[in-house]
């Protein structure tokens, strides 16, 4: 009777983009999965395990003879259906929801069309993992967790078997595959054979095979080997099977894991970056996505339009698939780069035509426009007030031709009060007085429409802005903040929030690094080498860059001044490239704008800001998938989401940073540099040592060469108060109102707030119209650690009650309209009893 055990699971590895595009992936799966189909057919006791919902409806699609011989063959055991997710997608850059939609589409595509659920989630080739992950796979019905990288080099395990702790306390059973996933092929015995070798104290095993990447699955000869080999083995098992069955095994012999309680990071740290124009556009769809969403449930909610699901889910599947683990990471060829912008762009067009319309639908309640008014309307997503500025352009009825007198705005809120405005150039370049751009500050009420109204009154021309005094500094103050940016540097000196210095000299200095034209990242765990900096312009050069006849132009000037705001403008170069930041200052309050548009054209270097914070014995941290990370690893590459946050306890003091569009950053000693652009090769992979990656006989593209945009907002304070804020603040940056100058008819049906929640802390991520039913989802999140309460009012319905969540709890709630009844689900919309 043998005393050991190995389960082998035999996986094809099918990218179905990476050195390749989707139709030469397409191929190479209904290839893999034919060959496959075959071998479970004429091998007794082999199962074949394969994931990836995406390739499933590939074969579905182009294959449909071969799709229900697959169909037969998982009725008879003989086909696994491993993983559960729509494709592998990148584990780091993902946003916490967007790992529940590639769980949700991919399980429900696999129970619908199978009637199978997997209990072990599959991750085998994705560059690193966040520790959201574990919370977000226990509460979509999973216990285990397979998965390869990061190795022992970059991650140190006591054993390739423990329990991995989520942010909430959630546990799961997870397995490092030391040994890989691929194996070559006629190889399939030497691999058994080694891990035998290598595991003499291990009773129970599992080791994947079957050859990738490009595909290939399961071969006549390693069978035959394997068959070999069982034969020959008296003291172990050697069984063909599925990671659920070695994982029930696991769960049988757990007492004594190790528990991790972090990421499973790093690896590819380059990844972080890589190919920035990519994950530019799909934290755009990310966002746009979830607020379109949240916009159509809260028109469907109240009868104004039927709920557009299967166009919803058009757009969803261009993005999931864009997050594929050779695209989001930017690991992929330039064909690869250009296919998964135009299926951004697909889906990007697709949520503009639905927002529009659910926009269109909300404010067709609100009353016509008087005598000479603008109406301007502003929806607010979100389900509390926010205090917000608001820009705007709007088309006046005519041109104003008379050269005597120029046309000011006024406007008013909804109760006629007068709103202080500023008055801003319009984004087009016409010199008469035409076309308005406004910005001002207000409350915009809790997921609704805001109305205020807007009037062109005349006075005299404008004013021509007075020369600056000659100092060395601008300087900026108001009851909250000190801003003061050098006009020698062009970069912060000081910002300083209720009495406290935060910021030290040469704040947001775009540093140039050392870099290498591999992608991945894959010899390195940091960016540190200093190559050089962008430095001002002269007055000759900031002329010409800005496009100026005149020839010459300060390199730092202010550009806008108003009640509202004001805006300095700051111009540098490096060798190449060439760099314009705008420094939006307010006139009230401590948060500070900072845009940047970027022309790059450096190759194996890299661009970061660094931000040099005063605050003492201070340490990192990130907002990462539905969780906050403390970053633990000084100088090294690190990855978050939309915020980061430098935390001294010692003071009391937090120093925030939002994003729009970044994921890498570093820390070390109080000093924050965030990762904007690299310039690596494609796909260039550190196969031979000592050897270039790119040919030196030709030209080689770059990625990202050219004009890349960043916005950052920066705020401090004290630790509990910003962490308890940063994280709404971020999702308010990301999915901004939106807002529109617009001549509603005035006979449509007045609307309420969709969803209002009464405390300042939790997250309402996703609001929307459950897959298979009438019910109304929300999914709540606490964002700081800590338990907290929060009264849920849905007001269309006349509903109102308390949900409790733990700390970093995720939460789903459904909410059945008819009866009026609500109830917690899990993530894939079940009912939990």
């Amino acid at each position: 009777m043998p005393d050991k055990k190995l389960f082998l699971v035999c996986n094809a590895h099918l990218d179905p983009v990476w050195l390749w595009e989707w139709e030469e992936g397409l191929a190479e799966t209904i290839s893999t999965f034919r060959t496959a189909a075959e071998f479970c057919d004429e091998s007794d006791g082999f199962v074949f395990c394969h994931n990836e919902s995406l390739l499933y409806q590939w074969i579905e699609e182009y294959e449909p003879k071969l799709f229900g011989k697959i169909r037969s063959q998982i009725g008879r055991g003989r086909w696994h259906i491993m993983g559960g997710w729509y494709l592998q997608p990148d584990c780091n850059v993902l946003s916490g929801e967007s790992f529940v939609r590639q769980i949700l589409v991919g399980k429900q595509y696999f129970i619908d069309k199978f009637n199978r659920e997997p209990r072990t989630a599959v991750n085998l080739d994705p560059f690193g993992h966040s520790r959201g992950i574990v919370q977000i796979l226990k509460k979509s019905g999973y216990t285990s967790y397979l998965f390869c990288r990061p190795d022992e080099k970059f991650f140190h395990l006591e054993g390739s078997d423990f329990k991995w702790i989520g942010y909430d306390g959630s546990e799961l059973l997870t397995h490092r595959a030391d040994e890989h996933y691929n194996s070559s092929k006629g190889k399939a015995r030497g691999r058994i054979e080694k891990w035998i070798d290598d595991n003499p104290n291990t009773q129970t095993g599992i080791l994947l095979w079957g050859i990738g990447n490009h595909g290939g699955g399961p071969s006549r000869v390693d069978l035959n080997q394997i068959n070999e080999i069982k034969k020959s083995s008296s003291n172990i098992d050697i069984s063909h099977g599925t990671p659920e069955e070695y994982f029930e095994w696991l769960a049988n012999n757990s007492d004594n894991l190790p528990e991790i309680s972090k990421s499973l990071n790093p690896w590819a740290v380059g990844c972080y970056t890589s190919m920035a124009g990519v994950k530019q556009k799909h934290r755009e769809i990310e966002n746009r996505y979830l607020m379109t969403e949240k916009m159509l449930t809260h028109a469907a909610m109240q009868g104004l339009i039927e709920y557009p699901g299967a166009e919803l889910r058009t757009a969803l599947e261009d993005m999931l698939f864009c997050e594929f683990h050779d695209i989001l990471p930017g690991s992929a060829i330039p064909e690869v780069e250009s296919y998964a912008v135009q299926r951004l762009d697909h889906g990007l067009e697709i949520l503009s035509r639905l927002k529009a319309k659910a926009f269109f639908k909300l404010l067709s309640g609100q009353p016509k426009a008087s005598e000479g008014e603008f109406p301007i309307c502003v929806y607010n997503p979100h389900p509390y007030d926010i205090e917000e500025t608001v820009t705007v352009e709007f088309q006046p009825a005519e041109p104003n031709f008379n050269s005597d007198v120029f046309m000011y705005p006024e406007l008013r809120d909804c109760n006629g009060n007068l709103i202080t405005t500023q008055l801003e150039k319009e984004s087009s370049n016409i010199a008469d007085d035409n076309r308005k751009r406004i910005a001002f500050r207000t409350t915009l009420k809790a997921a609704s429409m805001n109305r205020f109204s807007c009037y062109l009154k005349p006075g005299n021309l404008p004013e021509e802005k007075p020369a600056p005094e000659d100092t060395t500094h601008f300087e900026f103050k108001n009851e909250n903040c000190e801003i003061s940016i050098s006009r020698d540097t062009g970069l912060i000196d000081l910002y300083q929030v209720d009495g406290v210095d935060i910021l030290g000299e040469m704040s947001f200095n775009p540093l140039v690094i050392k870099d290498y034209a591999d992608p991945w990242g894959m010899k390195v765990r940091s960016f540190r080498n200093v190559k050089g900096t962008f430095t001002l312009m002269n007055v000759r050069d900031s002329a010409t860059f800005a496009g100026l006849t005149i020839p010459r132009l300060e390199p730092v000037h202010i550009i806008e001044d108003g009640p509202v705001r004001t805006i300095v403008e700051a111009l540098f170069k490096y060798n190449h490239s060439s760099l314009c930041i705008r420094y939006i200052i307010p006139k009230s309050g401590s948060e500070i704008e900072i845009n940047l548009k970027v022309y790059w054209l450096e190759k194996d270097k890299m661009l970061k800001l660094s931000i040099p914070t005063l605050l003492k014995n201070s340490n990192c941290r990130g907002q990462v998938a539905y969780g906050v990370e403390e970053f633990d690893r000084e100088g090294e590459e690190l990855v978050a989401q939309k915020w980061v946050s430098v935390v001294s306890e010692d003071q009391n003091q937090s120093f925030t940073v939002i994003n729009d569009c970044i994921h890498g950053l570093d820390f070390e000693s109080g000093e924050l540099r965030l990762s904007l652009l690299r310039s690596p090769a494609y796909s260039g992979h550190p196969v031979k040592r000592n050897l270039h990656i790119t040919p030196q006989d030709r030209f080689e593209p770059r990625m990202d060469q050219g004009e890349r945009n960043f916005r950052f907002w920066l705020n401090a304070g004290t630790v509990s108060d910003r962490l308890a804020r940063i994280d709404r603040e971020a999702l308010v940056r990301n999915e901004p109102p939106m807002n529109l100058c617009c001549f509603p008819s005035g006979d449509g049906e007045t609307t309420v707030p969709a969803v209002v929640l009464s405390d300042h802390v939790v997250q309402l991520n996703a609001l929307k119209i459950a897959e298979k039913n009438n019910w109304l989802i929300l999914r709540l999140f606490e964002p700081t650690g800590h338990d907290r309460k929060t009264s849920v009012q849905i007001p269309h319905l006349g509903m109102e009650f308390e949900v409790s969540l733990g700390g970093y709890e995720i939460k789903t709630i459904g909410i059945d309209p008819t009866g009026k009844t609500y109830f917690e689900l899990d993530l894939l919309e079940r009912r939990i009893d």
